[in-house]
Protein backbone atom coordinates (compact mmCIF):
# COMPACT_ATOMS: atom_id res chain seq x y z
CA UNK A 1 0.00 0.00 0.00
CA UNK A 2 2.70 2.73 0.63
CA UNK A 3 4.83 1.19 -2.40
CA UNK A 4 2.62 -0.43 -5.17
CA UNK A 5 5.05 -0.60 -8.46
CA UNK A 6 5.86 -3.84 -8.43
CA UNK A 7 9.40 -3.82 -9.82
CA UNK A 8 10.15 -0.91 -7.72
CA UNK A 9 9.23 -2.86 -4.88
CA UNK A 10 11.08 -5.82 -6.31
CA UNK A 11 14.09 -3.74 -5.64
CA UNK A 12 13.81 -2.86 -2.62
CA UNK A 13 13.53 -5.61 -1.00
CA UNK A 14 16.27 -7.30 -2.71
CA UNK A 15 17.85 -4.11 -1.47
CA UNK A 16 16.70 -4.06 2.57
CA UNK A 17 14.48 -7.14 2.98
CA UNK A 18 11.20 -7.82 3.14
CA UNK A 19 10.79 -6.62 6.77
CA UNK A 20 12.87 -3.33 6.33
CA UNK A 21 11.59 -1.69 3.35
CA UNK A 22 8.98 0.39 5.30
CA UNK A 23 11.90 1.39 7.65
CA UNK A 24 14.50 2.09 5.59
CA UNK A 25 12.80 3.79 2.73
CA UNK A 26 8.66 4.02 3.28
CA UNK A 27 7.14 6.41 0.46
CA UNK A 28 8.81 7.23 -2.92
CA UNK A 29 8.02 10.59 -4.55
CA UNK A 30 6.41 9.60 -8.28
CA UNK A 31 4.71 6.43 -6.99
CA UNK A 32 1.48 6.58 -5.72
CA UNK A 33 0.24 5.62 -1.84
CA UNK A 34 -3.08 4.10 -1.11
CA UNK A 35 -4.73 6.59 0.99
CA UNK A 36 -5.19 6.72 4.60
CA UNK A 37 -9.34 6.94 5.24
CA UNK A 38 -11.41 7.21 7.97
CA UNK A 39 -14.11 5.28 9.58
CA UNK A 40 -17.29 6.60 10.97
CA UNK A 41 -18.57 7.00 14.53
CA UNK A 42 -21.82 8.30 15.57
CA UNK A 43 -20.76 10.21 19.08
CA UNK A 44 -18.11 12.66 20.03
CA UNK A 45 -18.01 10.94 23.48
CA UNK A 46 -17.11 7.68 21.67
CA UNK A 47 -14.61 9.18 19.62
CA UNK A 48 -12.88 10.55 22.86
CA UNK A 49 -12.92 7.21 24.48
CA UNK A 50 -11.10 5.57 21.63
CA UNK A 51 -9.10 7.87 20.41
CA UNK A 52 -7.94 10.22 23.80
CA UNK A 53 -6.64 13.19 22.28
CA UNK A 54 -7.51 14.38 18.84
CA UNK A 55 -7.31 16.68 15.89
CA UNK A 56 -10.54 18.31 14.45
CA UNK A 57 -10.45 19.44 10.77
CA UNK A 58 -12.90 20.83 8.79
CA UNK A 59 -14.34 17.96 5.95
CA UNK A 60 -14.78 19.07 2.61
CA UNK A 61 -16.91 18.26 -0.40
CA UNK A 62 -14.22 17.80 -2.58
CA UNK A 63 -11.59 15.33 -4.84
CA UNK A 64 -8.99 13.47 -2.53
CA UNK A 65 -5.56 14.11 -4.42
CA UNK A 66 -1.76 13.01 -3.04
CA UNK A 67 0.72 15.42 -4.66
CA UNK A 68 3.97 14.24 -5.30
CA UNK A 69 6.65 17.02 -5.93
CA UNK A 70 10.62 17.15 -6.90
CA UNK A 71 12.30 20.45 -7.36
CA UNK A 72 13.59 20.16 -11.18
CA UNK A 73 16.11 23.12 -13.19
CA UNK A 74 14.58 26.47 -13.16
CA UNK A 75 12.16 27.44 -15.61
CA UNK A 76 9.75 30.10 -16.72
CA UNK A 77 6.89 27.40 -16.83
CA UNK A 78 7.90 25.12 -14.32
CA UNK A 79 9.03 25.26 -10.52
CA UNK A 80 9.86 21.49 -10.61
CA UNK A 81 8.26 18.00 -11.20
CA UNK A 82 4.51 17.65 -10.33
CA UNK A 83 2.37 14.46 -10.10
CA UNK A 84 -1.23 14.04 -8.21
CA UNK A 85 -3.07 10.95 -7.51
CA UNK A 86 -6.22 10.26 -6.89
CA UNK A 87 -7.45 7.60 -3.52
CA UNK A 88 -7.74 4.98 -6.75
CA UNK A 89 -3.91 5.54 -7.58
CA UNK A 90 -5.41 6.91 -10.94
CA UNK A 91 -2.68 10.24 -12.09
CA UNK A 92 -4.32 13.27 -12.39
CA UNK A 93 -1.97 16.49 -12.64
CA UNK A 94 -2.68 17.12 -16.31
CA UNK A 95 -5.86 17.55 -15.13
CA UNK A 96 -4.88 20.52 -12.65
CA UNK A 97 -2.54 22.87 -14.57
CA UNK A 98 -2.40 24.95 -11.12
CA UNK A 99 0.16 22.21 -9.72
CA UNK A 100 2.62 23.72 -11.82
CA UNK A 101 2.72 26.43 -9.35
CA UNK A 102 3.21 24.09 -6.02
CA UNK A 103 6.90 24.51 -6.24
CA UNK A 104 6.90 28.48 -5.75
CA UNK A 105 5.17 27.75 -2.44
CA UNK A 106 7.03 24.89 -1.07
CA UNK A 107 9.96 25.53 1.54
CA UNK A 108 11.29 22.09 0.10
CA UNK A 109 13.25 19.67 -2.46
CA UNK A 110 10.84 17.42 -2.17
CA UNK A 111 7.39 16.37 -0.83
CA UNK A 112 4.72 14.42 -0.69
CA UNK A 113 1.54 16.00 0.45
CA UNK A 114 -2.33 14.62 1.40
CA UNK A 115 -4.94 17.10 0.13
CA UNK A 116 -8.67 18.13 -1.26
CA UNK A 117 -9.27 19.47 -4.08
CA UNK A 118 -11.90 21.93 -4.17
CA UNK A 119 -14.16 23.19 -6.85
CA UNK A 120 -14.72 27.17 -6.77
CA UNK A 121 -17.57 29.02 -8.26
CA UNK A 122 -15.69 31.77 -11.02
CA UNK A 123 -17.94 34.54 -9.44
CA UNK A 124 -18.61 34.22 -6.01
CA UNK A 125 -15.33 31.96 -5.58
CA UNK A 126 -17.42 30.28 -3.19
CA UNK A 127 -16.90 26.19 -3.06
CA UNK A 128 -18.98 24.21 -5.10
CA UNK A 129 -19.92 20.55 -4.71
CA UNK A 130 -18.20 17.83 -5.18
CA UNK A 131 -20.00 16.03 -8.44
CA UNK A 132 -19.13 20.14 -9.93
CA UNK A 133 -15.60 19.91 -9.04
CA UNK A 134 -15.56 16.41 -10.65
CA UNK A 135 -16.13 17.84 -13.98
CA UNK A 136 -12.20 19.17 -14.01
CA UNK A 137 -11.87 15.24 -14.21
CA UNK A 138 -11.83 15.91 -18.31
CA UNK A 139 -9.28 14.80 -20.80
CA UNK A 140 -9.98 18.00 -23.29
CA UNK A 141 -10.30 21.69 -23.38
CA UNK A 142 -8.60 21.56 -19.69
CA UNK A 143 -7.87 25.09 -19.70
CA UNK A 144 -11.84 25.75 -20.49
CA UNK A 145 -12.54 23.57 -17.56
CA UNK A 146 -10.24 25.23 -15.28
CA UNK A 147 -11.48 28.48 -16.16
CA UNK A 148 -15.40 27.28 -15.46
CA UNK A 149 -14.04 25.96 -12.32
CA UNK A 150 -11.58 27.16 -10.51
CA UNK A 151 -9.33 25.15 -7.70
CA UNK A 152 -7.92 25.19 -4.54
CA UNK A 153 -6.28 22.41 -2.76
CA UNK A 154 -6.64 22.31 0.77
CA UNK A 155 -3.51 20.62 2.41
CA UNK A 156 -3.78 18.41 5.50
CA UNK A 157 -1.02 16.27 5.83
CA UNK A 158 2.66 15.53 5.03
CA UNK A 159 3.90 12.16 3.97
CA UNK A 160 7.60 12.48 3.23
CA UNK A 161 9.93 15.46 3.12
CA UNK A 162 13.64 15.88 1.57
CA UNK A 163 14.37 12.40 1.60
CA UNK A 164 12.37 11.49 5.32
CA UNK A 165 9.70 9.50 5.51
CA UNK A 166 6.97 11.11 8.17
CA UNK A 167 4.44 8.42 7.74
CA UNK A 168 5.09 7.00 11.09
CA UNK A 169 5.68 9.94 12.95
CA UNK A 170 2.33 11.22 15.09
CA UNK A 171 -0.08 13.11 13.51
CA UNK A 172 0.78 16.83 15.52
CA UNK A 173 4.56 16.15 14.55
CA UNK A 174 3.75 15.74 11.19
CA UNK A 175 1.70 18.89 10.92
CA UNK A 176 4.13 20.70 12.71
CA UNK A 177 6.62 20.27 9.77
CA UNK A 178 3.37 21.00 7.35
CA UNK A 179 3.36 24.11 8.30
CA UNK A 180 7.64 24.90 8.15
CA UNK A 181 6.62 23.55 4.75
CA UNK A 182 4.28 25.86 2.83
CA UNK A 183 4.20 29.40 2.46
CA UNK A 184 1.02 31.22 2.84
CA UNK A 185 -1.16 31.88 -0.47
CA UNK A 186 -4.30 31.67 -1.70
CA UNK A 187 -3.90 28.77 -4.25
CA UNK A 188 -2.50 25.65 -1.91
CA UNK A 189 -4.12 26.54 1.58
CA UNK A 190 -2.67 24.45 5.16
CA UNK A 191 -6.49 23.10 6.67
CA UNK A 192 -6.85 24.50 10.22
CA UNK A 193 -6.99 22.02 13.83
CA UNK A 194 -8.01 22.13 16.91
CA UNK A 195 -6.63 19.85 19.44
CA UNK A 196 -8.95 18.79 22.56
CA UNK A 197 -9.99 16.00 24.63
CA UNK A 198 -13.77 17.53 25.63
CA UNK A 199 -16.68 15.78 23.04
CA UNK A 200 -18.29 19.02 23.58
CA UNK A 201 -15.20 20.99 21.38
CA UNK A 202 -15.76 18.34 18.81
CA UNK A 203 -19.64 18.96 18.57
CA UNK A 204 -19.34 22.75 18.71
CA UNK A 205 -16.69 22.27 15.48
CA UNK A 206 -18.93 19.90 13.76
CA UNK A 207 -21.95 22.65 14.21
CA UNK A 208 -19.55 25.81 12.84
CA UNK A 209 -18.21 23.75 9.96
CA UNK A 210 -22.18 23.14 8.56
CA UNK A 211 -23.00 26.47 8.96
CA UNK A 212 -20.01 27.76 6.71
CA UNK A 213 -21.46 25.20 3.96
CA UNK A 214 -18.78 22.01 4.47
CA UNK A 215 -19.53 18.61 5.31
CA UNK A 216 -18.61 18.76 9.56
CA UNK A 217 -15.76 17.83 10.58
CA UNK A 218 -12.79 14.75 10.58
CA UNK A 219 -11.01 13.64 14.09
CA UNK A 220 -7.95 12.24 14.10
CA UNK A 221 -5.91 10.57 16.91
CA UNK A 222 -3.16 13.13 17.67
CA UNK A 223 -0.45 10.61 17.87
CA UNK A 224 -1.41 8.64 15.69
CA UNK A 225 0.71 7.30 12.50
CA UNK A 226 -0.15 7.90 8.59
CA UNK A 227 -1.50 4.16 7.93
CA UNK A 228 -2.93 3.37 4.38
CA UNK A 229 -6.54 1.88 4.22
CA UNK A 230 -8.90 2.19 6.58
CA UNK A 231 -7.61 0.62 9.42
CA UNK A 232 -8.17 1.06 13.39
CA UNK A 233 -9.47 4.08 14.96
CA UNK A 234 -7.47 7.15 13.85
CA UNK A 235 -9.25 9.12 11.74
CA UNK A 236 -13.31 9.11 11.73
CA UNK A 237 -15.80 10.71 10.14
CA UNK A 238 -18.23 12.86 12.49
CA UNK A 239 -21.89 12.04 11.25
CA UNK A 240 -24.80 14.73 11.12
CA UNK A 241 -26.89 13.52 13.95
CA UNK A 242 -25.86 11.10 16.53
CA UNK A 243 -28.48 8.67 16.52
CA UNK A 244 -29.08 8.86 12.68
CA UNK A 245 -28.28 5.63 10.30
CA UNK A 246 -27.93 8.19 7.61
CA UNK A 247 -28.43 12.09 7.00
CA UNK A 248 -31.52 10.86 4.75
CA UNK A 249 -34.55 11.20 6.20
CA UNK A 250 -35.55 7.70 4.87
CA UNK A 251 -34.15 4.66 3.62
CA UNK A 252 -34.03 3.40 0.28
CA UNK A 253 -35.72 0.60 -1.41
CA UNK A 254 -33.21 -0.15 -4.56
CA UNK A 255 -33.09 -3.36 -6.36
CA UNK A 256 -29.63 -5.14 -7.16
CA UNK A 257 -28.72 -4.49 -11.21
CA UNK A 258 -25.65 -6.67 -10.80
CA UNK A 259 -22.18 -7.06 -9.25
CA UNK A 260 -18.17 -7.05 -9.80
CA UNK A 261 -15.53 -9.31 -8.35
CA UNK A 262 -14.42 -8.96 -4.98
CA UNK A 263 -10.38 -8.07 -4.25
CA UNK A 264 -8.42 -8.55 -1.21
CA UNK A 265 -10.63 -10.72 1.52
CA UNK A 266 -13.50 -10.36 -0.71
CA UNK A 267 -11.94 -12.34 -3.36
CA UNK A 268 -13.24 -15.25 -1.44
CA UNK A 269 -16.86 -14.21 -1.24
CA UNK A 270 -17.23 -13.90 -4.82
CA UNK A 271 -18.39 -9.80 -4.78
CA UNK A 272 -16.87 -7.09 -3.98
CA UNK A 273 -19.60 -4.63 -4.58
CA UNK A 274 -23.17 -4.40 -6.51
CA UNK A 275 -24.87 -1.73 -8.59
CA UNK A 276 -27.93 -0.98 -7.43
CA UNK A 277 -30.98 1.36 -8.84
CA UNK A 278 -34.46 2.72 -8.43
CA UNK A 279 -37.59 1.92 -10.41
CA UNK A 280 -38.69 4.38 -13.00
CA UNK A 281 -41.83 2.76 -14.64
CA UNK A 282 -41.32 -0.01 -16.45
CA UNK A 283 -37.01 0.56 -16.50
CA UNK A 284 -34.58 0.75 -13.56
CA UNK A 285 -32.20 3.45 -13.82
CA UNK A 286 -29.08 3.10 -11.52
CA UNK A 287 -28.11 5.51 -8.22
CA UNK A 288 -25.43 3.77 -6.33
CA UNK A 289 -22.63 1.13 -6.13
CA UNK A 290 -22.58 -0.30 -2.14
CA UNK A 291 -19.74 -2.46 -1.12
CA UNK A 292 -19.84 -1.42 2.57
CA UNK A 293 -22.34 -2.44 5.49
CA UNK A 294 -22.37 -5.92 4.88
CA UNK A 295 -21.05 -8.67 7.25
CA UNK A 296 -18.64 -11.52 6.14
CA UNK A 297 -21.86 -13.70 6.44
CA UNK A 298 -24.14 -11.12 4.29
CA UNK A 299 -21.59 -10.44 1.45
CA UNK A 300 -21.53 -14.57 1.22
CA UNK A 301 -25.21 -14.70 1.56
CA UNK A 302 -25.24 -12.36 -1.39
CA UNK A 303 -23.16 -13.99 -3.50
CA UNK A 304 -24.92 -16.99 -3.74
CA UNK A 305 -27.99 -15.60 -4.19
CA UNK A 306 -27.20 -13.43 -7.33
CA UNK A 307 -24.98 -16.18 -8.79
CA UNK A 308 -28.26 -17.99 -9.12
CA UNK A 309 -29.98 -15.55 -11.11
CA UNK A 310 -27.06 -14.49 -13.26
CA UNK A 311 -27.43 -13.78 -16.69
CA UNK A 312 -25.10 -13.23 -19.85
CA UNK A 313 -26.62 -10.32 -21.07
CA UNK A 314 -27.74 -6.61 -19.85
CA UNK A 315 -31.75 -7.31 -18.99
CA UNK A 316 -33.65 -5.13 -21.41
CA UNK A 317 -35.62 -3.15 -18.68
CA UNK A 318 -31.80 -1.50 -17.32
CA UNK A 319 -30.59 1.87 -18.21
CA UNK A 320 -26.77 1.66 -17.15
CA UNK A 321 -23.97 4.41 -18.00
CA UNK A 322 -21.44 2.04 -19.74
CA UNK A 323 -18.82 3.16 -16.77
CA UNK A 324 -20.49 1.59 -14.44
CA UNK A 325 -21.67 -1.59 -16.17
CA UNK A 326 -20.62 -4.53 -13.33
CA UNK A 327 -19.06 -8.15 -14.22
CA UNK A 328 -22.23 -9.78 -13.71
CA UNK A 329 -25.89 -8.67 -14.66
CA UNK A 330 -28.26 -10.60 -12.35
CA UNK A 331 -32.40 -10.29 -13.29
CA UNK A 332 -34.67 -7.77 -11.15
CA UNK A 333 -34.93 -10.25 -7.83
CA UNK A 334 -33.47 -8.95 -5.05
CA UNK A 335 -34.57 -5.69 -3.26
CA UNK A 336 -32.33 -4.11 -0.84
CA UNK A 337 -33.02 -1.26 2.31
CA UNK A 338 -30.43 1.27 1.96
CA UNK A 339 -29.45 4.61 4.13
CA UNK A 340 -26.89 7.19 3.03
CA UNK A 341 -25.57 10.66 3.50
CA UNK A 342 -27.12 12.36 1.07
CA UNK A 343 -28.27 12.35 -2.52
CA UNK A 344 -26.20 14.27 -4.89
CA UNK A 345 -26.63 14.80 -8.69
CA UNK A 346 -24.77 12.71 -10.86
CA UNK A 347 -24.01 13.27 -14.28
CA UNK A 348 -23.42 9.12 -14.86
CA UNK A 349 -25.92 7.44 -12.65
CA UNK A 350 -29.25 6.74 -15.12
CA UNK A 351 -31.53 8.44 -12.33
CA UNK A 352 -29.83 11.50 -12.32
CA UNK A 353 -29.36 11.05 -8.94
CA UNK A 354 -26.60 9.22 -6.53
CA UNK A 355 -26.43 8.40 -2.89
CA UNK A 356 -23.42 9.53 -1.22
CA UNK A 357 -21.76 6.93 1.17
CA UNK A 358 -24.42 4.32 0.94
CA UNK A 359 -24.87 1.33 3.36
CA UNK A 360 -26.79 -2.16 3.13
CA UNK A 361 -29.43 -1.73 6.27
CA UNK A 362 -31.05 -5.15 5.11
CA UNK A 363 -32.31 -7.66 2.35
CA UNK A 364 -35.52 -6.65 1.85
CA UNK A 365 -37.12 -10.21 1.05
CA UNK A 366 -40.62 -9.08 1.89
CA UNK A 367 -40.62 -6.62 -0.90
CA UNK A 368 -41.00 -7.35 -5.48
CA UNK A 369 -38.75 -5.49 -7.16
CA UNK A 370 -42.08 -3.30 -8.33
CA UNK A 371 -42.49 -2.14 -4.99
CA UNK A 372 -39.02 -0.55 -5.01
CA UNK A 373 -37.81 2.91 -4.04
CA UNK A 374 -39.29 4.98 -7.70
CA UNK A 375 -37.13 7.55 -9.24
CA UNK A 376 -39.96 10.21 -8.28
CA UNK A 377 -39.81 9.72 -4.50
CA UNK A 378 -36.15 9.65 -4.60
CA UNK A 379 -36.51 13.41 -6.23
CA UNK A 380 -39.66 13.72 -3.46
CA UNK A 381 -35.89 12.67 -0.82
CA UNK A 382 -33.27 15.06 -2.51
CA UNK A 383 -35.57 17.99 -2.19
CA UNK A 384 -36.41 17.70 1.60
Amino acid sequence: QILPDVGRLAQEVKKYGSRQVGKKKGAVVGVPIMPMLAQRLKSPKEMIKKMGEVAVEPKFDGLRALIHYKKGPPSPKSYGEVKAFTRNLNEISSMFPELKNLGKYLKAKEVILDSEAIGLDPKTRQMVNFQRTMQRRRKYDIGKSAADIPLKFQIFDLIYKNGKNYMNEPYVKRREELAKTISRNNLFIIDEYTLTEDPVVIRRKHKEMLKLGLEGVIVKKAQSKYVPGRAGWRWVKMKEVEEAEGKLADTIDAVIMGYTRGRGKRASFGIGQFLAGVKDGDKFKTISKVGTGLTDIQFRELSKRLLKIKVTDKPKEYEVHKDLEPDFWVVPEVVVELAADEITRSPKHTAGLALRFPRLIKFRDDKSPGQATTLRELEGLFKL
